[in-house]
């Protein structure tokens, strides 16, 4: 099974929930803020973008301005910035798709185009 883990007001995660529904795909979809992915999910996430954590945040996002993370992104561990993604959902880089040895953050259509074949 697919899971997306969306924000109700996120017009990105509305289209791209709307783009799998219009493709027939089942999905779970979970309310990002209050169900944070797991760390298995955020490991597994982590390896599909070469270990790059900085994707995995949303980096436009108020929250994590106030918590200062672009200048603590460069010497942030995994397990630090792990904690940090699991404790507030916020932070997350949105939509995030996860399930069947894919994951995607964002969306992009012509990306998710190549996964949902």
């Amino acid at each position: 099974m697919i899971t997306v883990y969306t924000y109700a007001r996120c017009g990105t995660c509305r289209r791209a929930t709307n783009y799998l529904r219009d493709r027939g795909i089942p999905f779970e979809e979970r309310a990002i803020r209050e169900t944070p992915p797991s760390e298995e999910e955020l490991r597994k996430m982590l390896a599909h973008y070469g270990g790059d954590l900085r994707r995995l945040f949303n980096t436009s996002g108020r929250d994590y301005r106030e918590l200062g993370l672009k200048d603590r992104m460069p010497t942030l561990t995994r397990d630090e910035a792990f904690a940090l993604l699991r404790q507030n959902g916020n932070l997350v880089k949105r939509p995030f798709l996860i399930g069947h040895g894919i994951g995607r953050l964002g969306f992009r259509e012509k990306e998710w185009a190549a996964i949902t074949r």
